[in-house]
């Protein structure tokens, strides 16, 4: 059994990862903290988690084999070097090792990194990208959520070179993405019936996007726009993505038939990322760790279009930080989070 700690429980993705935790037949969670409810019992604060007897504390408490911190960034990095040089097996949900080059992570978030020494032993956990370093691994930068349906959506179609270098990205996300601080930004009225895009100037995942899909094909030196959105739903992530076709590279006749091989085989092993029929909605994932992509040619326009749907609290963050403990323990890559979406 892995004895599981979580550091900040009291988020969003902290109470996702113990939601998923409490029916996983091979983890048991032993130990949590949250900053601001630190005393209180956990199924006080979160009466759906009654099945757990435990007090949220200050600090982790119990020998553990494995901690998540969903802690916000630099101090994410600044708890996660502790359990790292310990031995415990960490993996990180905020941003802080996701990307390689240290000064585009200053530079997009603002901060000095509290320990640059373990950037380069960190793996991207992005299983359908990574799943062999993942499996060798002991510090997991666990992806943005954004990031994940937007990868997802394109990277068959960059691997193949298909496609030209100038790519859009255009996603929707519920509010929950926002985490469960207090904004304005995020109070009811203000986001209901209403629909904006942010981050007009660049998104701080806009450089992992950029990170993980270039390395797919090596002629590409990829332009990525992307433009988020926020929508009044709690929870989803629907990613749009546009780009040209490169003159030739499919072939004049079936021309989607074609293309859906192409990322049938890209995700042949894959059993959360899913090439469908049809034109998912985001309720098509609610609660699961799917991402349901739909490749499609506008033959008028010669682009293709590819969607990624997914639940940003799962496939985006707590469903795929438990893919990747599965894979880090060598237990099944499914264990535990092998649930249907909840429609509607």
């Amino acid at each position: 059994m892995v004895k599981v700690g979580i550091l900040n429980v009291t988020g969003y993705a902290g109470v996702e990862l113990a939601r998923i935790i409490a029916t996983h037949p091979e983890a048991e969670l032993v130990s949590v903290t949250g900053r601001s409810e630190a005393g209180k019992k956990l199924a006080e604060v979160f009466p759906h988690l009654s099945q757990y007897d435990m007090t949220i504390e200050s600090e982790i408490t119990k020998s553990i084999d494995v901690v998540f911190s969903a802690l916000p960034h630099k101090a994410s990095a600044e708890a996660c070097q502790y359990y790292y040089e310990q031995g415990v097996k960490v993996i990180d949900i905020s941003a802080d090792f996701r990307l390689k080059d240290l000064s585009v992570y200053e530079s997009w978030y603002d901060v000095t990194h509290p320990c640059p020494q373990h950037i380069e032993d960190a793996v991207y956990g992005l299983p359908e990208l990574h799943k062999t370093e993942i499996k060798a691994a002991d510090l997991i930068a666990n992806p943005g959520c954004y990031p994940t349906s937007a990868i997802l959506a394109l990277a068959p179609a960059i691997k193949a070179g298909i496609i030209e270098d100038d790519i859009i990205v255009d996603s929707k996300s519920g509010v929950s993405g926002a985490g469960r601080a207090l904004s304005l930004n995020t109070h009811f009225s203000e986001v209901n019936e209403s629909v904006h895009a942010y981050s007009i100037d660049g998104h701080r995942h806009l450089p992992e996007i950029t990170q993980e899909l270039n390395p797919l094909n090596d002629s590409s030196n990829l332009r990525i726009t992307f433009l988020p959105h926020l929508i009044p739903m709690t929870r989803g992530i629907l990613s749009t993505c546009y780009v040209s076709l490169k003159t030739d590279s499919l072939p004049s006749t079936r021309t989607n038939e074609y293309l859906r091989e192409i990322y049938n085989d890209f995700y042949e092993n894959e059993p959360f990322t899913k090439v469908v029929d049809g034109s998912p909605r985001t309720k098509h994932t609610l609660g699961n760790n799917d991402c349901l992509v739909y490749p499609w040619i506008d033959e008028r326009t010669n682009r293709l279009i590819s969607v990624g749907c997914l639940d940003n609290l799962v496939k985006g963050a707590a469903g795929q930080a438990i893919q990747n403990m599965n894979l880090m323990f060598d237990l099944p890559e499914d264990l535990g989070i092998e649930s249907l979406a909840v429609y509607p």
